[in-house]
This record gives C-alpha cells, structure tokens and sequence, in this order.
C-alpha cells in the first residue's frame, strides 16, 4: 500500500509544480507585455521634438505710446497778425514741402512791402549820389572824403534791402498783403490749431500746425522703478497696438531716459520701429515687450508638449510606441512656444510635442 501512494504522490507534486511555474511565467509575461502602444493613426497625428540646451531669454511688458520722431516735425507758427482767408489742409493730409496750408490777410505783410520798395528806392539815391560825388571829385570840386561818404551810404542802403529781400525769402512773402502760411517740410498734418475766419495775432506763441514724417515713428514706453535695472540700450523690442493687435512691429530700444517722472513714478525707453506703411499713428496706445539673455543655459521643449494637471507640470518622454513615459518636471519660465524646464527632463530626451494630452490621458485616466 505504501509502494503504491509513493507514486501519487510524485505525480501531484508533480502536477503542483507544473500550475506553479505555469502561473508565474504567465505573470512574468503579463510584466513583460506591454499594456500601452501608439496606434499608426495617432503616431500620424502626434509630432516628436526633442529637448535642446539653449540660453535663458526673459522678457518684461511695459505699457506707452506711438509718437513722431521729433526730429521729423516741423512746428508751424504766425509770424505775422491777420485774418485768415482760407485753410487748405486737415488733419491728418500729406503735404508736400512749399504746399500752401492756409491764406492770410495781413497789414504787417503790407508793411514789409511798403519797406522794401523804401529800401529799393534808398538803394537807386544813394548809388545816385554816390555818381555825383565822383563826378564832382572829378571836376575837383569835393574831396574823396566826400565819395567814401556816398559809399558808404549806399553800404547802408543795400544792407538794408538785402536784410528786408531775405525776410521775404524766409517767410516767402509775395506781392500785396496776402501772406500764404506754407509748409516747411513734407509729411502728415498732425495738429491744427487755426480756423478760417480766425484772427490772427502776431505776438500768439502757441502752433497753428506741426507736421511730421512718420515713415518711422517712436515707441515710448514706461519702466516701473523695479524693473529700471533690467532694461539696457540695444534690447529687442516687439510692439503691438490695440488698433492692429494682430500685428508684431520689431525694433531696439535705442534710448533710455535717465529721468523719474514725478507723477507716474516711471522712466521712459525708446524705441524706434520702421512704419512704411503708415499704419502707426502718433498717440495710439503700444505695448513694448522686451526680451533679453540672463546669461545661462537650461533644457527647452516646445510649450505644446507641456501638459499642467494636478498642480503639476508634465510631459510625455517617446522612447518607441510601446514605452512612452509620463514625465513631472519643473518649469523654469515659459516663453511663447519655448519653456525652460530647470529639472526632470535631459538634453536630447524626445517628448511629444503635438496631441500629447492624448496619451497623457489613455495612460493615466
């Protein structure tokens, strides 16, 4: 009988050992087996990037506003009182330098018309005299004191003439007393302080018109107290308006104004922005980002590929389809479509960087 159970015995024993590496192969393989692979349709609709060392750029938005290049304007002031005729030009015409903007009637026009011809007349008596002095000295009746007297006369006469012929030529008066208020310099009408029927005074200070150029124009800007040190000449500046917000305008900032204003506690920068198409009006309102390099280097994906959820950054790391992780790292700065990642992530590591969310989804959920 024990002959007998010894063989059974072995068979189960057997048998339980045969079930027991059955079950753990069986497990292993289920480890081994992946539980995750990218199908071809999502590996065409995913885009891979890998991750590269590049130098840390920051950036700081400040608020301002388009004005003129102040050496392009030209300020036009009266020189002279009367009643304005006719006014040509309004806001925000091109005139070309000579073009006539307004018509004045004008007494002092009339005066500087009644000297000139007084200054003609001296001219024509005292070279008159001056012919009489030598014929006389001639016949030996006076001295040559006498001509160097009469010369000098006419000096005078001719100084005078020529003072009163540059006056016209500055003003550029004509006959008569109707004054034409001229345009100095070409470019656009960007103030107009004068009305037809409006009488004019001679002594009025302020500017009836100011025409600029602004094939390129000036972005002002403000730098708050904290950010004074972080500003240099030379960095790039982006400018976009509310009225073209679609719009990127390049440019450097090419001057800072070393001066706190006292109301908005901000200093000013400049920056200069090409405008040939004129889009960019004086006075609208810009917002200046500028980028500059904090001297260091950290690894960049793509934004794309940078998944925020739980209070965590992510992203994907692609080795193949079939091992694919999900990755925590931290985020240094993002900027645009670059994010600097100060850990969690190498130098040539490959990440998804289009539909990521995707897996990140069917791997976690």
């Amino acid at each position: 009988m024990k002959k007998l159970l010894i063989p059974i015995l072995a068979t189960i024993m057997l048998l339980i050992g045969t079930l027991c590496f059955n079950s753990c192969t069986e497990k292993k393989m289920e480890e081994i087996a992946p539980t995750f692979a990218i199908s071809d349709t999502m590996m065409a609709k995913c885009e891979f990037r890998s991750a590269t060392l590049q130098e840390v750029r920051n950036e700081i938005r400040l608020f301002g506003k388009i004005t003129a290049d102040n050496n392009k304007i030209a300020q036009v002031y009266p020189i002279v009182g009367g009643n304005v005729l006719k006014i040509n030009v309004e806001l925000g015409d091109y005139v070309h330098q000579g073009d006539i903007l307004a018509v004045v009637r004008s007494g002092e026009v009339a005066e500087f018309q009644k000297q000139k011809l007084n200054a003609v007349n001296d001219v024509a008596i005292m070279e008159k005299n001056l012919q009489v002095a030598k014929d006389l000295y001639a016949g030996k009746l006076n001295s040559e004191k006498d001509i160097v007297a009469a010369q000098s006369e006419v000096e005078k006469a001719k100084a005078e003439l020529a003072r009163i012929n540059e006056i016209y030529s500055i003003y550029n008066l004509k006959s008569g007393s109707i004054y034409n208020i001229t345009a100095p310099r070409s470019g656009f009408i960007v103030l107009k302080n004068i009305n037809q029927n409006e009488q004019l005074r001679a002594d009025k200070a302020d500017v009836i018109f100011s025409i600029a150029e602004i094939n390129e124009v000036w972005a002002l800007a403000n730098v708050n107290e904290s950010d004074i040190g972080k500003v240099q000449v030379g960095y790039e500046a982006d400018v976009q308006t509310l009225s073209f917000p679609d719009e990127v305008y390049h440019g450097k900032v090419d001057k800072i104004f070393n001066t706190i204003d006292p109301e908005t506690k901000a200093m000013k920068i400049r920056v200069q922005i090409p405008n040939a198409n004129f889009k960019l009006k004086p006075e609208m309102n810009a917002t200046v980002n500028l980028r500059f390099a904090e001297n260091k280097q950290l690894v960049t994906v793509p934004s794309s590929a940078v998944i925020f959820d739980k209070s965590k950054y992510w992203v994907m790391v692609f080795k193949n389809r079939y091992h694919i992780e999900t990755r925590r790292v931290e985020v240094y700065r993002q900027l645009d479509d670059i994010t600097y990642i100060s850990s969690g992530i190498a130098e040539g590591e490959k990440v998804i960087s289009k539909n990521g969310i995707l897996i990140y989804d069917a791997l976690n959920d």
